[in-house]
């Protein structure tokens, strides 16, 4: 039989069961005046059919509870005026729970699949934390007597809280409520009202009650601590509030915090303050790409109205601008303001050698005129931050390392242009070294073993920078794996594979072809690519080792990071983590996102909040940009979220065209026939900064209606977020309305 017809099948018996309660005036035998009246008789006919008597109770019990009937508190007295408290608590508690699972299996069946599917944004973060602390929820409910038993059942049938969990907790808590009714159905004759039962000082006990499991939780986190502390002493003194190890984006921003609530606060930070983003990440990519983007003008002369466009300059010198603009950020970072904001910095390898003890190995006070002359130092911390960070990935790859080959880490490094590269990785950082260093004058090849460029995004994303890199001069191989490396005649060449060839499984076989002579291409899809330099942009792995001395072990997660709870707590509840040594993301606006609940949550315990991933930003800074927030199509529906697209394309915005940048689009998912944001991309000139109004919108609950209500300045880029938005007005326009409006409008011209 069809799921749908038994769902409406059973709403239909539902809805007919409690009809005819009403209808039949059934609700005049389950109050409390009949209950009075009546309970010797009850307890005569128990007396002479026991069995019989308890059986039709229970299946009355369990029928009231099961269709949310009102009469379950004097069914509840009446098993005690009947049974007596022992048989009374043991019939109602079981009958009670039954009934309320079956009640809970009811609104599952029917309403849950509807309500999870139109709401699948707004329930996600309910049900991952209705998977960890579900039972603690319910139990607390059961507990208080405010909140109507049918409305638990009912909301907790919605919810994805296993029906067992629901059975056992339901069983346990509604036991201690049980048997105060039970008790007092006992004690019928002495009873005026059923408010002789819930006086206001029993409801306040309840209340106090409830509590219980929240106070049972926090219970058991300190046992669980008790039991991870196991063997370290705790000081009596610390030496400060905070030790935050690593001076990436994640720990100068805990430290800034730290000092501005006036935390004593220590930093260590064992190589250059700024950490990867200053040093060999965001910012200098970021200067090389601007340089390339000037090298790419000569090629780009006839768009901009000119014959020709002459360019003359040293690959070194683009190299050296780096280092400058590098520097020029560098005061933002360095020892000398954090020390201003009252931020103590050191110098020296952190090692963790207990929760509260940190020991600086090889350390030095940074900053002009400061010496230190231990080369070790140990410290005691009320609280540590680790936020070490991540180092790029090196595969484990025959013939390596006898190449030249370098990371995002030490690419800038490089002063002499190479005439040929090879870039392996098409993500954001080989796509975006390889388009620059391609512009820069170098023969680039760029390997990427998935079927295409950018994965985490959509399918014309992926195809839209493949298009753009290949017009770049870039060779583009997707669907490719890198299988060894070598030298030969004084090249460097790398053999590689087409995905669905036959595949060199073994080290040994590969080791083995790389030293033969030929490998002509299309040879069992395999091809030899000659190059001067490698690039290896294959991602970065969490540095999660060499900061903790022997007694001391983190969990880690699948992904290889530090595995941490919702407040960035690791195992130790006074050790916390963030930036890229957790993930989920490798960004340094995430960094510092997490670094504000390591700090607050650090600081302040026991207050604490949740991180919040809900919407999370990017972009790849290739040219055009590509920007991403929320859902992608791809993601959404791979977790079946029902949604509309909407697009602009930008090659259509006046701006665009007047810079000769007509090019890329925007894309927005929205709710279906609603025009509530769950994620946007962008391709094009500045799509960084254009994400940040879609950001805002997922952020504040903003709709496109209102973007589109929004007076944008003309002529700008960021016109084309109100364009899309005008793009889903017109989908989504009251046709019916408009024609009788056009009918009305001509009847007023006669």
């Amino acid at each position: 039989m069809n799921k749908t017809y038994l769902k409406w099948l059973l709403l239909f018996v539902l809805v007919a069961a409690a009809g005819a309660f009403f209808i039949f005036d059934l609700q005049q035998f389950f109050n409390f005046a009949y209950l009075q009246a009546r309970h010797l008789e009850f307890r005569d006919y128990y007396a002479q059919h026991t069995l019989l008597t308890a059986l039709v109770y229970f299946g009355v019990y369990v029928l009231v509870t099961a269709l949310s009937l009102p009469g379950a508190l004097v069914m509840t007295i009446a098993g005690g005026a009947i049974f007596g408290v022992i048989y009374g608590t043991i019939i109602v508690s079981f009958a009670s729970t039954i009934g309320a699972t079956l009640a809970f299996l009811a609104a599952r069946f029917i309403l849950r699949d509807f309500v999870q599917n139109k709401f699948t944004t707004k329930l996600q973060t309910i049900n991952a934390e209705m998977k960890n602390n579900g039972v603690f929820y319910l139990f607390t409910l059961r507990l208080v007597p405010i909140f109507p038993f049918f409305m638990i059942n009912m909301v907790m049938g919605l919810t994805t809280i296993k029906t067992w969990h629901f059975f056992c907790v339901s069983q346990v808590a509604m036991l201690l409520g049980t048997l105060l009714y039970v008790n007092a159905g006992a004690q019928l004759s002495e009873l005026q009202t059923p408010a002789d039962i819930l006086s206001w000082q029993l409801l306040l006990s309840f209340a106090v009650l409830g509590i219980f499991p929240l106070l049972a939780k926090k219970i058991v986190s300190m046992i669980k601590a008790r039991h991870v502390y196991r063997g370290f002493t705790r000081p009596r003194h610390y030496d400060y509030n905070l030790v935050v190890i690593g001076a990436g984006a994640g720990g100068l921003v805990s430290a800034y915090i730290g000092a501005t609530v006036k935390a004593k606060t220590l930093l260590i930070e064992k190589h250059k303050m700024g950490g990867d983003c200053l040093n060999s990440g965001c910012v200098p990519s970021k200067a090389l790409l601007k340089s390339a983007q000037i090298a790419a003008l000569p090629h780009q002369a006839k768009k901009y109205g000119f014959d020709k466009i002459e360019l003359s300059y040293r690959f070194s010198e683009v190299m050296e601008r780096v280092q400058r603009v590098i520097a020029e950020v560098e005061p933002h970072d360095s020892v000398a303001r954090y020390r201003g904001l009252g931020v103590e910095c050191e110098q020296g390898e952190a090692k963790i050698i207990s929760p509260y003890t940190v020991q600086v190995q090889g350390c030095e006070h940074l900053g002009e005129n400061s010496t230190l002359a231990a080369k070790e130092r140990t410290v005691t911390a009320r609280n540590i931050i680790i936020a070490s960070g991540a180092t790029p990935l090196v595969p484990k790859l025959p013939g390596l390392e006898q190449v030249t080959y370098y990371t995002a880490e030490t690419i800038w490094q490089l002063r002499e242009r190479p005439a040929r590269m090879l870039v392996l990785g098409g993500g954001p950082i080989g796509c975006e070294l390889a388009q620059a260093f391609a512009r820069l004058g170098v023969q680039v090849v760029q390997l990427e073993m998935g079927a295409r460029l950018l994965p985490r995004e959509d399918v014309e994303v992926s195809d839209f920078m493949l298009r753009t890199l290949r017009d770049d001069g870039i060779e583009v191989l997707t669907e490719h794996q890198a299988l060894s490396f070598g030298q030969e005649g004084g090249e460097s060449f790398v053999l590689c594979q087409a995905k669905g060839q036959a595949r060199v499984e073994e080290q040994a076989h590969g080791e083995e072809l790389a030293r033969d002579e030929h490998y002509p291409q299309g040879e069992l899809g395999r091809r030899r690519i000659t190059f001067d330099v490698a690039l290896l942009a294959l991602g970065r792995k969490a540095t999660v080792t060499g900061f903790c001395g022997e007694a001391m072990q983190l969990e880690l997660s699948e992904r290889g990071t530090l595995q941490v709870n919702e407040y960035l707590q690791t195992s130790y509840p006074n050790i916390y983590a963030c930036g890229d040594v957790v993930g989920p993301y490798q960004f340094t606006h995430l960094a510092a996102h997490q670094a504000w609940y390591c700090a607050v949550n650090a600081l302040f315990a026991p207050v604490s909040f949740k991180v919040d991933y809900r919407v999370v930003p990017w972009c790849t800074f290739t040219d055009p940009e590509v920007a991403h927030v929320g859902l992608s199509a791809s993601e959404a529906e791979r977790l079946g979220i029902a949604y509309e697209v909407t697009t602009y394309g930008i090659d259509d915005l006046d701006r665009a065209i007047t810079d000769s940048e007509a090019r890329g689009f925007v894309k927005v998912l929205t709710v279906p026939q609603r025009d509530k944001v769950l994620g946007a991309t962008i391709v094009g000139a500045r799509a960084g900064e254009l994400i940040t109004e879609f950001v805002s919108a997922m952020k504040h609950g903003i709709g496109l209606n209102k973007i589109l209500g929004t007076i944008h300045i003309y002529p700008t880029f960021a016109e084309a977020n109100k364009y899309l938005a005008g793009n889903w007005k017109k989908a989504h326009a009251p046709t019916r309305a408009l024609a009788y409006l056009e009918r009305w409008h001509s009847w007023r011209r006669g």
